[in-house]
């Protein structure tokens, strides 16, 4: 879903009365983060769930630096 972000697709299914979906970045250090879940009973996906999706995206976009930067930091301890 490019209007969401890089990385992140998005799955579909629908039932008699109405579509469910599910935003998700693609798998990154080993994780698939789960942006969003909803209900939806039109075609168009609202502003409002891709913002929702968008902000999240942001948040585990700073997780996994911060992440990064903690298994950097382990790494150069252990290794002098």
């Amino acid at each position: 879903m490019p209007s969401v972000g890089p990385g992140v697709f998005e799955l579909k299914d629908q039932d008699e009365s109405t579509w469910y979906r599910v935003m998700y970045l693609a798998k990154v250090m080993g994780v698939i983060y789960v942006l969003h879940c909803f209900e939806k009973d039109t075609n168009r996906t609202s502003r409002r769930d891709l913002e929702t999706a968008g902000k999240r995206l942001q948040e585990v976009k700073a997780e996994i630096v911060q992440e990064k930067a903690r298994l950097r930091k382990g790494e150069s301890r252990g290794s002098h």
